[in-house]
């Protein structure tokens, strides 16, 4: 099976390999665009760390958690018995036995069970700090990566347990200076909530993940032996979305036409925007802003859709639940950092202007 190689995250690479290399004193929030990379290039990193460098990888991707048992099935890569004794090792610790990372925080079996039926989020927090403690080593912090953090946004054990969880990453950087703490989330709305949220305010960092920009687009597809009209025609569909250039380089090593799947993939989202629009001359779906409900407007949302017409980038002011709504469905991406609001792919764009382009026909009527 043919593998495409990762490519060129240098400046990214860069900052983070800097933050590792200092104390760690902040939680990092990885975020971008969905499919920009961005788990791609922490679990690339986390593959040419020093191998003392120990990293915990929990993935909440696709992951029901709505309760505390949920929660610490995930959280914890239970050791049965054949490992029971390799765990007891890192507790005193010694810890070169284990392996560079681990997709979830090691734990014997009998203390798995006993944190299950005692239900007491603080006691795993204790345990997972004893861990983190026993990997440090050689002045070489572990790593803790927590992946769609936003799965467990409102679960409440005993209040929300995000917040007991922002206060648990805040202990560890930067009160203990003990592990490097990275959060990722393809969420952007989840990212404007931690960004508003006061009791982080200067205890974190933002780190954007985005598209590739146009120079390493192209040598990403010219090291993969497109020609020149390929290039163009690609970041004219694509931009420099990894997955939509993946699935491109896919098909033309498969012998098939690049320009069709380019046009097959639009047709698409076509497709599923006027179905979208379509439905919201029946229906008024509801967006929850500080815990009040309000309708969207299918007028308001045409209005939106209408701006990007001749732009890429609007201000989130204004019309919120209907920009909300359409950020939930991934039409739109969120920028906290700078308050603005611009489609999640260059196909979504162009999709957006062909379904705008007769716009007489979406007055805010049915049908």
């Amino acid at each position: 099976m043919r593998r495409i190689e990762f490519h060129n995250r240098e400046q990214e690479t860069k900052e983070i390999m800097d933050i590792l290399d200092s104390e760690p004193s902040l939680i990092t929030f990885v975020y971008g665009p969905i499919n920009s990379g961005k788990t791609e290039l922490i679990t690339n990193l986390i593959k040419n760390l020093p191998k003392s460098q120990k990293v915990f990888y929990i993935n909440l991707r696709g992951r029901l958690i709505s309760n505390y048992d949920e929660f610490i099935r995930v959280l914890f890569d239970v050791e049965h018995e054949a490992r029971y004794e390799r765990i007891k090792e890192f507790l005193k610790p010694v810890v070169n036995v284990l392996p560079e990372s681990y997709s979830g925080i090691p734990v014997p079996k009998d203390l798995f069970l006993k944190l299950f039926k005692e239900k007491e989020v603080e006691d795993a927090f204790v345990y997972i700090e004893t861990v983190l403690r026993a990997f440090y080593k050689n002045d070489q912090n572990p790593v803790l990566v927590i992946d769609e953090l936003q799965v467990i946004g409102d679960l409440k054990i005993d209040g929300f347990l995000i917040y007991k969880l922002f206060n648990f990453f805040i202990r560890l950087t930067k009160e203990l200076h003990l592990a490097h703490v990275f959060v990722i989330s393809s969420d952007s709305l989840f990212i404007e909530r931690v960004y508003s949220e006061a009791m982080l305010e200067g205890r974190c960092r933002y780190l954007l993940v985005d598209d590739f920009d146009r120079e390493t687009t192209t040598a990403f597809l010219e090291k993969n032996g497109f020609t020149d009209g390929e290039k163009s025609l690609a970041w004219e569909y694509c931009g420099g979305k990894p997955v939509c250039l993946v699935e491109l380089i896919n098909r033309k090593f498969g012998g098939r036409n690049v320009k069709e799947k380019c046009e097959d993939a639009l047709n698409i989202r076509v497709s599923q925007l006027r179905d979208l629009l379509d439905l919201l001359g029946y229906v008024k779906p509801q967006v929850m802003l500080e815990n009040e409900k309000y309708a969207v407007e299918r007028e308001h949302v045409v209005g939106i859709l209408k701006d990007f017409v001749d732009r890429d980038i609007v201000n989130f002011e204004g019309h919120r639940p209907e920009k909300q709504f359409m950020i939930n469905k991934n039409i739109l991406f969120l920028d906290p950092k700078n308050g603005k609001v611009r489609p999640q792919s260059k196909l979504n764009l162009l999709a957006i202007r062909e379904v705008m382009r007769d716009a007489q026909n979406w007055d805010g009527s049915a049908g």
